[in-house]
């Protein structure tokens, strides 16, 4: 008897149908002789409508406030699939991220699982339960609700499959797999039969919905082995493991894209030790999660810093850097610039294989399309584009390096 967490994210359970087709394929799994536990979303759009709710009401409302309302999405669609299962006579149970044993530590809305304890849920295993958890929330040592930030069920179904040590954990969802690119923007994109965890990672935290980032982090920190499929059919999906040297073969395995972009650049700062540390501190405190960081010494002697971020934290940032600037003096400036988009080419590949960079340079240059800022690591290469532009760069990208095609 094999032990099977499956995913279910929002659109899956998106409405009472979707629901009961759920139902079916997790009665389906149990009749095959597994032991299952499901892992739900909030139905599709219900957390946006929720958030506009709060919002309505008052403009800062409290995070804390906040976790407590936006945890009842998925409570809702937990008790609405259990239901549904006991309609076509399973015996299920729906828990709260609370009662599976998932404590949470950090701030309200972006929680961090802290440590689990499956005791519960083992118990209702062992009476021949079937479980119906709520994703994205947990609650902090002192029993505050706490939700994982977008996608943090995700999180759940990873973290519950180590937990309890499951034999399959499988990320159901709307698309088939993890593909070359969003099909949506390069229809000849290629669907992936496995990618690395370090790949799945790179793409994810590069604009691919596909995954939340920090959930593929937990799978490769405790050997979760999970596959990416679709909740309308039985096709097979992607597999995210360890790496293996076969893998090298592929010098990209995908292209990604991340629109939204803001680019900071705060000019004239002293030449002096510490004042990155200031000024990357400042957007640290303000939870800023900064992405590219280019730094040199401009011609007059002073430093120049440049960093992206989302464009819906450029007005925190200002107010964290606003204190930090005029304390640096009067020829310290920050200067912002909207309507920015990311691409990133992905693969271990390029750990071993030469001229990568020369590749997708030139042909983005021969379509016209300027490049701002440039990144890379071991096995990414990343630049900013307008925005406008980013589909047409997605596209010649992924053309360039043949990515429609099989590796041979």
């Amino acid at each position: 008897m094999a032990l099977i967490v499956q995913k279910y994210g929002g659109t899956s359970v998106g409405t009472l149908d979707r629901i009961r087709n759920v139902a079916a394929r997790l009665k389906r799994t149990r009749d095959a002789g597994n032991q299952v536990v499901a892992v739900v979303s909030a139905m599709s759009g219900v957390t946006d409508g929720l958030i506009k709710m709060a919002r309505d009401l008052t403009a800062n409302p409290s995070e804390r406030e906040l976790d407590v309302l936006l945890a009842t999405g998925e409570q809702q669609s937990i008790a609405l699939v259990t239901m549904a299962l006991q309609h076509m006579g399973v015996d299920a149970v729906s828990i709260t991220g609370g009662q599976a044993g998932i404590f949470t530590t950090g701030s309200h809305t972006r929680g961090r699982i802290l440590n689990m304890d499956p005791s519960l849920m083992r118990q209702f295993l062992e009476e021949g339960k079937m479980l119906v958890v709520a994703g994205f929330q947990g609650i902090s040592p002192k029993g505050m609700i706490h939700t994982l930030g977008r996608g943090g069920s995700d999180l759940t179904a990873i973290a519950v499959a180590a937990a309890l040590k499951a034999d399959v954990c499988q990320i159901l969802t709307d698309v088939d797999g993890v593909y070359t690119c969003d099909p949506r923007i390069v229809p000849n994109a290629r669907k992936l039969p496995e990618i690395s965890y370090d790949e799945m990672l790179e793409m994810a935290s590069s604009g691919s919905k596909v995954m939340q980032s920090r959930s593929v982090e937990f799978a490769k920190k405790f050997g979760v082995v999970f596959e990416v499929r679709s909740s309308l059919n039985d096709n097979p999906g992607t597999l995210v493991l360890e790496e293996h040297p076969n893998m090298e073969n592929v010098v990209i395995r995908g292209v990604s894209i991340e629109r939204s972009q803001a680019r900071v650049t705060i000019t004239g700062i002293p030449d002096e030790p510490g004042m990155s540390g200031r000024i990357l501190g400042a957007l640290g405190e303000a939870e800023i999660n900064l992405d590219m960081i280019i730094s040199n010494i401009a011609h007059d002697g002073f430093a120049r810093h440049s960093f992206t971020m989302p464009s819906s934290d450029l007005g925190k940032a200002q107010a964290a850097l606003k204190p930090v600037i005029a304390a640096l003096g009067s020829d310290a400036k920050v200067e912002t610039e909207g309507g920015v988009a990311k691409l990133s080419a992905v693969g271990i590949g390029m750990r071993s294989h030469c001229g990568v960079a020369a590749t997708m340079f030139k042909a983005l240059g021969a379509a016209g399309i300027n490049i701002g800022m440039i990144s890379t690591s071991e096995i990414k290469i990343a630049v900013t584009v307008d925005e406008t532009r980013i589909e047409d760069a997605a596209r010649v990208v992924h053309n360039a390096f043949g990515l429609d095609k099989p590796p041979a």
